[in-house]
C-alpha cells in the first residue's frame, strides 16, 4: 500500500485513518465488526467514499453493536436502504446483518471475534480468504486482505520507511507475533 503512505498524510480523511488506525492491532469486537463492514462497503467504490460516510455508518449501524445489528429485521433493513448517508446496496446491507449473526456464533465458540481470528492466526492470505468465504458473506480476496491488514493480522499496510510503520511495530500487530 505504498501509494497510500504517500498520498494519505495531510489528507482530511485518509490522513487520520492512515496515521492512527490502518495496520494497528484492533482488539474490540465492535471495532473489528466496523472494519469488516467498511471493507465490505468499499467494494466497487473508493476508500475515500467510505471514510466520508463513516460517521453515518456508525450512526446507522448503532455503533456497530453486534447484538443489535444481528437482531435487525425488515424495518431496520428498510431504514438502512433509505439512509442517504450510507451506501444503500441491498447485498451489502444484508451481508452486514448476516455477518453480525455469524459474529455472535463465533463469539459463543471463541469468546470473541478477535478470539476466532487469533485461533486461526497465522494463515497465509489464500487460506484466510477461503476461511472468510466459508464463514461470512461478501468477503472476497481484496476485502479479506484489507480487513486483515487494517487490523494488524497481515503485514503490508505501510512501507517500512513510513513513519507510521514504527508505531505499528511497537503496538505489536499479530503478524509480527506469528
Amino acid at each position: 500500500m505504498s501509494d497510500y503512505c504517500d498520498m494519505a498524510p495531510g489528507h482530511p480523511f485518509h490522513g487520520p485513518y492512515h496515521d492512527h488506525e490502518y495496520g494497528f492491532p484492533v482488539d474490540d469486537d465492535d471495532s473489528l465488526f466496523e472494519r469488516l463492514t467498511l471493507e465490505i462497503n468499499q467494494a466497487g467504490l473508493s476508500w475515500l467514499t467510505v471514510l466520508k460516510k463513516r460517521e453515518a455508518f456508525q450512526h446507522a449501524f448503532e455503533g456497530f453493536d453486534i447484538d443489535r445489528v444481528a437482531a435487525y429485521g425488515e424495518a431496520e433493513r428498510a431504514r438502512l436502504l433509505a439512509d442517504p448517508g450510507i451506501i444503500r446496496n441491498r447485498l451489502k446491507v444484508e451481508a452486514v446483518i448476516h455477518n453480525a449473526g455469524v459474529l455472535q456464533t463465533l463469539r459463543d465458540a471463541h469468546g470473541s471475534f478477535r478470539g476466532w481470528l487469533d485461533h486461526h492466526h497465522p494463515l497465509p492470505h489464500a487460506d484466510w480468504v477461503r476461511l472468510f468465504k466459508r464463514t461470512f458473506k461478501f468477503t472476497g480476496p481484496e476485502i479479506t486482505g484489507e480487513f486483515l491488514m487494517s487490523t494488524g493480522y497481515l503485514p503490508g499496510a505501510h512501507r517500512d520507511d513510513c513513519p507510521v510503520q514504527a508505531r505499528i511495530l511497537a503496538a505489536g500487530p499479530r503478524w509480527v507475533r506469528a
